[in-house]
Formats: structure tokens, C-alpha cells, sequence
């Protein structure tokens, strides 16, 4: 995983969210890293909640939301393990 999304988190961020679809190609990428790589990032960020959400049919899509209510998202249809990692460090260096 890219260092900096195992290591502590900054800019405010609250919780992150992750959708997915069990069977669907284009989750693929997020199913592998959730096997992969969930249990390293919640022992770097112990009081960060990481909410995985699974429904057949839908998008994969990472959600962050921020202090004061703020939310963000970003697609991660079709993406690599190392994709989704990236994806992962940009929203988590993000202020919201």
C-alpha cells in the first residue's frame, strides 16, 4: 500500500467509506485490496472508522467524509489494487 495511506491520517478526515460489488469485474480491484491490505490500514488509523459496504450491482466508490459534514468521492470502477491505494492516500492527504 502507498505509505503514507498506512501511516496516520490528517486533514480532518472522519470516515471513509467503501462500496463495492461482490461479484461485478469492474469491483474486482477494491474486493483485492480490502483482502489485502483492510487490516493494515486500520492498525495505522485504530480510531478512524473504514465502513465497507457491499451490494450486488453497484459502483465501486470511495467515500471520505471531513470535519464539519463535508464528503468526497471517487470512482474506483476498474482499478487496480494499486489504483484504489492511490485513490485511498489522495483522499485521505485531502482536507475535504
Amino acid at each position: 500500500m502507498a505509505a503514507a495511506a498506512v501511516r496516520g491520517i490528517g486533514g480532518g478526515l472522519r470516515e471513509l467509506r467503501i462500496h463495492l460489488c461482490q461479484r461485478s469485474a469492474g469491483s474486482r480491484g477494491v474486493r483485492e485490496f480490502i483482502e489485502q491490505r483492510y487490516v493494515a490500514l486500520k492498525k495505522a488509523n485504530p480510531d478512524l472508522p473504514v465502513l465497507v459496504r457491499e451490494c450486488s450491482g453497484v459502483q465501486p466508490r470511495l467515500w471520505a467524509r471531513y470535519e464539519f459534514g463535508k464528503e468526497k468521492s471517487v470512482s474506483l470502477n476498474n482499478l487496480t489494487v494499486e489504483e484504489v491505494a492511490k485513490a485511498l492516500e489522495k483522499v485521505m492527504k485531502s482536507k475535504g
